[in-house]
């Protein structure tokens, strides 16, 4: 099942989709279902990569084998995304005007 704001990866090319509206039907992209790509928000030594106002404690590695693609802030719409890449610092800056109640 495709679920609302999740992100699915294709294994054979690399292509990476995020589910816009949930449905009923398995994602397939080369012939192959697509992965769910998990958040990950700690590291395997305990580190934090906690998206804050600063993230974490120690600034994510950005090596060709192991960044973050993309840091993205949903507070209503239209979604913020700040796309990245290895040798990028792992930070991004989003504008957002607040509104009433929020």
């Amino acid at each position: 099942m495709a679920e609302l704001r999740r992100i699915c990866r294709c294994d054979v090319c690399g292509n990476v989709v995020e589910v816009p509206h949930s449905g009923a039907g398995i994602l397939v992209c080369c012939g192959k279902p697509m992965r769910l790509v998990a958040v990950v928000v700690e590291g395997a030594g305990g580190e934090r990569h906690v998206p804050m106002v600063k993230l974490g404690e120690a600034p994510h590695p950005m090596d060709e084998g192991y960044f973050i693609e993309w840091i993205e802030l949903t507070v209503s719409d239209p979604t913020c995304e700040r796309f990245l890449k290895p040798g990028d610092p792992p930070e991004a800056v989003f504008e957002v005007k607040a509104s009433a109640g929020h």
